[in-house]
C-alpha cells in the first residue's frame, strides 16, 4: 500500500493528489506514510505472526463475503488467482506461502511492510517484481471499512491479480517507470495506478468483470462498479490520466479493458514516450 504522491509536496508541475486534496487534519495514524528503515523480509525469511482466533475469524468472515458477492462479478484472472495461492477462508494465510505461489506463477515475491509505504520504497519494490503487503488484520469494528492498509486489501485484493502474467508484467513496468516520474507524470502515473490496479474492470466473454484490488475487497463497491450507477468508458491512457477522482466515494466513473495485453502494451507505449521506460 503507499500514498502516490507522499513524499513530494504540491507544485505547478505536480499538483495534489487525490488523497491530499481528500486529506482530512485528523488523519488517522495509521495513514500516514513510513519510510523503510532497511530491506523488509521476502519470501520465507518472513515470520508469520501468531494471531488470535478473532484474527482468523475476521479473515472468515471477509473471505466468505466477497467470495459470494463476487459471483458472476470478479474477472477470471482474479478466480483462478485465488486458487494458485491457494487461499482459504479457514485462516489467514502466511505470507511466505503466498510468495511461493506467486512466484510459481509469475516470478513476483512478496515483501512484508510494516503499513502505508511512501512512494519511493512502494516504487522500488514493483520494480523488482516484489509486492508489499501487511500482514495484520482489521479489528472486527472495521469490518465493513477500514481506512488503513491491511492484509486482506492486499492479500485477497491484489495478490490473486499478481499470477495474471500480463497484469504482473504491467505492475512491474509501472514501477520502473514511476522511479523515473517528475512533474505531471506523478499525478498521471496516480490515476492510471487508481483506475486499473484499484478500480479497474475488463470485459470478457462472460460479460463486464472486476479485477480492481478497490473494489474485490470492498463490499460497497462491488455492487456499485457493475450498476448502471457508474459511467464505464473504454479503458485509453490519455483518457484516465486526465480523469480526475475522488477517494472517499462511491466510484461514478470507471474505466474497461478488452484485455490485459492492452494495458501492458498501453502503458509501455505511454511510458516510452514520455521517456519513463527505455524502449
Amino acid at each position: 500500500m503507499m500514498d502516490p504522491n507522499a513524499s513530494a509536496p504540491a507544485t505547478e508541475d505536480a499538483p495534489l493528489s487525490a488523497y491530499e486534496k481528500a486529506g482530512a487534519e485528523d488523519i488517522d495514524p495509521r495513514c500516514i506514510p513510513q519510510n523503510l528503515d532497511g530491506p523488509p523480509p521476502v519470501g520465507d525469511e518472513i515470520v508469520t505472526p501468531e494471531y488470535p482466533e478473532e484474527d482468523h475469524a475476521n479473515w472468515r468472515f471477509l473471505f466468505e463475503r466477497q467470495m459470494g458477492l463476487l459471483q458472476g462479478k470478479a474477472s477470471e484472472a482474479f478466480r483462478e488467482g485465488v486458487a494458485t495461492l491457494g487461499m482459504t477462508p479457514d485462516r489467514i494465510p502466511a505470507l511466505r506461502d503466498l510468495s511461493r505461489n506467486m512466484e510459481a506463477a509469475t516470478g513476483w515475491k512478496i515483501a512484508r511492510i510494516p503499513g502505508l509505504l511512501h512512494e519511493r520504497d512502494f516504487f522500488g519494490l514493483l520494480s523488482r517484481r516484489l509486492f508489499p503487503s501487511t500482514d495484520y488484520i482489521r479489528g472486527t469494528a472495521e469490518l465493513d471499512y477500514t481506512p488503513a492498509p491491511d492484509c486482506f486489501h492486499d492479500m485477497f485484493g491484489h495478490m490473486p491479480m499478481l499470477t495474471e502474467p500480463a497484469f504482473a508484467d504491467f505492475y512491474n513496468l509501472f514501477g520502473q517507470a514511476a522511479l523515473n516520474a517528475e512533474g505531471q507524470d506523478r499525478q498521471s502515473l496516480e490515476r492510471l495506478h487508481w483506475f486499473t490496479v484499484e478500480f479497474g474492470l475488463i470485459q470478457q466473454p462472460q460479460g463486464m468483470r472486476i479485477f480492481g484490488a478497490g473494489i474485490l475487497s470492498s463490499k460497497n463497491e462491488v455492487g456499485h462498479a457493475l450498476s448502471d450507477a457508474v459511467d464505464q468508458r473504454p479503458f485509453d491512457v490519455q483518457a484516465v490520466i486526465n480523469q480526475d477522482y475522488d477517494v472517499w466515494h462511491l466510484q461514478p466513473i470507471l474505466y474497461v479493458l478488452d484485455s490485459f495485453e492492452q494495458l501492458v502494451d498501453g502503458f509501455r507505449g505511454w511510458a516510452v514516450e514520455r521517456g519513463l521506460l527505455a524502449n
